[in-house]
């Protein structure tokens, strides 16, 4: 069934209930829409775009922050056949006209937040884009943008009739570049359909259930997160503005029962516990069933201090790939926390193997390559066949992470490829590294490299971030590591920021950058 005509049957069934409800912190504001009010507004789009000259397969960017406006907007694309294309609210003005330029966008959709970058963008060479609309107030409308209300206003609130098929493109989303300029990955609407049947299978979302959507809804994870919720027309709530105490709140004040947090968050709850800036007893709490983490690997302390501090929840950490439509095609189970630090199984429909160089499968134990394989690979890298050539090969898709496998078939995740340390001969795998570190407790954050070194080709470099009001010394944390094995110790110890993008995934190239020189 298309995501779309989910929507259409959470209409008729649960018109008149809340789908999606926004907060925003900072403002104390709160809004909220039904089911029906979703499916209207997104028609109305759909019948919008077609009258403005965008037909089946045109693309359509999508650049705004986090709110009620942006489903609903998303659904719109979709059901005028067109294909969504979601950017990364961080993109600059040259990320901007390469994402459109490459997946051939003739509209987008923006927020006020990027007046400028779109303004600029407009200077593209061989310009595509024939329609501009914009959401945010109306005093700030530029110029060359038809409002998003004037948008709407006087087309229908019936489905248009442009016929949809799953194997229509439904999206462009781009890699979070962490590893260089991103890559447009083609999903079509079966990748999405099956994407809600993996989340439901995984977390058993029921129409009670409410997800608190905390993480960017361009990106893959938090919205295919949500579509657990989508296939049984249950609640979500979309917060913005991140702290512990809006979380916290935000769970309390409107029940929500499912949560996914990148470990920056579950990190910062806990330190704000620990140090008695929020108090547990304020809140109602009990109906939260389900913490989930993904997006980047997690530390297994931090699941341990967060179990100790919320013993009834489940826990679950979900491991997935743009390229694999978002989470889930490996997963630990809720069932599983006995193996805590492992990424966990091959989810719903997936297979998995371990390979060496030689695409030879490895033993348990013996780490290699991970490779993926099921109905959620990409089509494609949209109009790059080389690189589509090196990603899915025999329908397995190469993850670029390094991993092994257990005795009893538990996937763990070692580190990217591409982030591997060669130091005298030794492969050195930065994550185990971070979660060692990560286990002090004065320690924030840590993030790994490599710095070129003449005689051993590279030396371990630690980038720490200390807690807030903690004093912190390179000879502690030098005297620390020495429970580590030599080879793996950092020789450098840097006190300062871990950037980390909008998904939680530390930055390698800007650390490598500022401190390799590289």
């Amino acid at each position: 069934m298309l995501i779309t005509e989910m929507l259409a049957r959470n209409f008729r069934i649960y018109g008149n209930e809340t789908a999606l409800v926004e907060r925003e912190p900072s403002t104390g504001k709160r809004c909220e829409i039904t089911w029906k009010e979703f499916y209207h507004l997104s028609n109305q789009l759909a019948n919008s775009l077609g009258a403005h000259g965008i037909q089946k397969g045109d693309r359509v960017v999508l650049l705004m922050m986090n709110c009620i406006e942006w489903l609903p907007i998303y659904f719109g694309i979709l059901r005028a056949g067109a294909i969504a294309v979601p950017l990364n609210f961080r993109f600059q003005t040259d990320d901007i006209q390469r994402c459109i330029q490459l997946s051939e966008s003739n509209a987008v959709i923006f927020g006020e937040e990027f007046i400028g970058r779109i303004n600029e963008s407009k200077t593209v060479r061989d310009q595509m884009v024939r329609n501009y609309f914009f959401v945010g107030e109306f005093v700030k409308k530029p110029a060359f943008a038809t409002w998003y209300p004037d948008a709407l206003s006087g087309y229908s609130i019936d489905e248009p009739d442009v016929a949809l098929d799953l194997f229509d493109g439904a999206g462009i989303y781009f890699t979070s570049g962490t590893t260089g300029h991103p890559k447009g990955v083609y999903l079509q609407h079966r990748h999405l359909e099956f994407s809600c049947y993996v989340e439901n299978r995984h977390h058993n979302q029921v129409h009670s259930d409410n997800f608190l959507c905390i993480p960017p809804l361009y990106h893959t994870g938090a919205k295919m997160h949500w579509f657990g919720n989508l296939i049984v027309g249950a609640k979500a709530v979309i917060l913005k503005g991140v702290s512990p105490t809006a979380i916290l709140e935000s769970v309390s004040e409107e029940q929500a029962t499912i949560v996914w947090l990148l470990v920056p968050w579950a990190h910062d709850i806990l330190v704000a516990i620990e140090n008695n800036e929020v108090n547990l007893n304020d809140y109602h709490l009990d109906q939260w069933r389900l913490m989930h983490i993904g997006a980047q690997p997690v530390p297994p302390i931090l699941i341990r201090k967060w179990k100790q501090t919320f013993p009834n929840h489940q826990y679950d950490t979900n491991y997935g790939l743009t390229e694999a439509t978002g989470p889930g095609c490996v997963h630990l189970g809720i069932e599983n926390y006995h193996k805590v630090g492992s990424i966990g199984v091959p989810g719903f429909d997936w297979e998995c193997r371990i390979i060496d160089e030689n695409m030879n499968l490895m033993p348990p134990g013996n780490p290699g390559e991970l490779l993926v394989k099921g109905p959620g690979v990409m089509k494609e890298y949209y109009k790059n066949p080389e690189a589509t050539e090196q990603a899915i090969r025999d329908g397995w898709l190469h993850t670029g992470d390094i991993a092994r496998m257990d005795e009893e078939g538990f996937v763990w995740l070692i580190d990217r490829k591409k982030d591997i340390i060669i130091s005298g001969g030794e492969n050195i795998f930065p994550n185990e590294i971070e979660n060692f570190l990560m286990s002090n407790d004065k320690i924030l954050d840590a993030g790994v490299i490599g710095i070129p070194d003449t005689r051993m080709g590279e030396i371990v470099a630690a980038v720490i971030s200390p807690k807030p009001g903690i004093l912190i010394f390179e000879e502690e944390i030098i005297q620390f590591c020495e429970a580590l094995p030599r080879y793996k110790r950092p020789r450098k110890v840097i006190l300062g920021e871990v950037p980390r993008n909008p998904t939680g995934k530390i930055e390698k190239p800007k650390l490598r950058k500022k401190y390799a020189k590289i």
